[in-house]
């Protein structure tokens, strides 16, 4: 089991950030790790876990986003082509700001699937990448296409006999993602503002009323939890314990 101190955070409990430790009292190793966020939208990652992105980033981790798709579906008005430009742009600036190397697979929004192909896909890109720690959505999720994230990356973690960590983080608790039961926390109060911008990048998504109605209450809820200003927070999944 994971020994939780202070705030329990994620990244000091599995990526080497200060004060990591295990149950014995022996530190993590600080080695460089690789580490894939995989959301099933432009602007999923940054909001469910752009503060740890962040964080990891800065402490020499190498940080992968991937996009399940190109949020084609998401600018009114705006034709699949037209939209997917746009939030490509958006994803890239994102990127810049958190310091993450960004992959876009290719998914429709809105319209993403569960098949064997899809399956298949999702494995394969995470063999292709071969990551340490894998932070993906919650599967129990009222958004469809989040729902379906979830469980390809939950699929692609079994069949490749779990060898890496399964994190699961949250967005708009209570509304999309439901029943979430956090395991670890982060403390992002040292990035909070670099967050902030990396999710405003997405501008044609207008995420003010989203992200201050949900996202804000939700930063300082967790931050309650763990004792601190504001955090972040992750379910480890369970079989992910007998790796460390």
């Amino acid at each position: 089991m994971i020994k939780k101190t202070g705030i329990a955070a994620l990244g000091a409990t599995v990526l080497g950030l200060p004060s990591a430790a295990s149950d014995s009292g022996k530190i993590i190793d600080t080695r460089r790790r690789k580490v894939l966020v995989i959301g099933a939208h432009p602007d999923d990652p940054e909001t469910g876990c752009g503060g740890t992105m962040c964080l990891l980033a800065d402490a020499g981790h190498e940080v992968v986003c991937v996009y399940l798709t190109r949020g084609e579906a998401g600018i009114p008005g705006k034709s699949h082509d037209e939209a997917a430009a746009i939030r490509v742009e958006e994803c890239k600036k994102a990127c810049e700001i958190t310091g993450a190397r960004y992959i876009f697979m290719n998914q429709v929004d809105g319209n993403t699937q569960v098949n064997q192909e899809r399956y298949q896909e999702m494995r394969a890109l995470i063999e292709r990448e071969n990551p340490d720690v894998v932070l993906t959505h919650w599967p129990i999720d009222s958004h469809r296409d989040h729902a379906v994230c979830g469980m390809l990356v939950l699929d692609a973690w079994r069949r490749m006999d779990r060898s890496f960590q399964l994190y699961y983080f949250e967005v708009m608790t209570g509304d999309q993602t439901q029943m979430f039961h956090p395991t670890h926390w982060v403390n992002i109060g040292s990035v909070l503002e670099r967050k902030h911008k990396a999710c405003y990048s997405h501008v044609s998504q207008q995420l003010e009323p989203i992200f201050e109605g949900w996202h804000v209450p939700m930063e300082r809820f967790r931050g309650i939890e763990s004792h601190c200003s504001v955090a972040e927070a992750f379910a480890l999944h369970t079989d992910s314990l007998a790796s460390l």
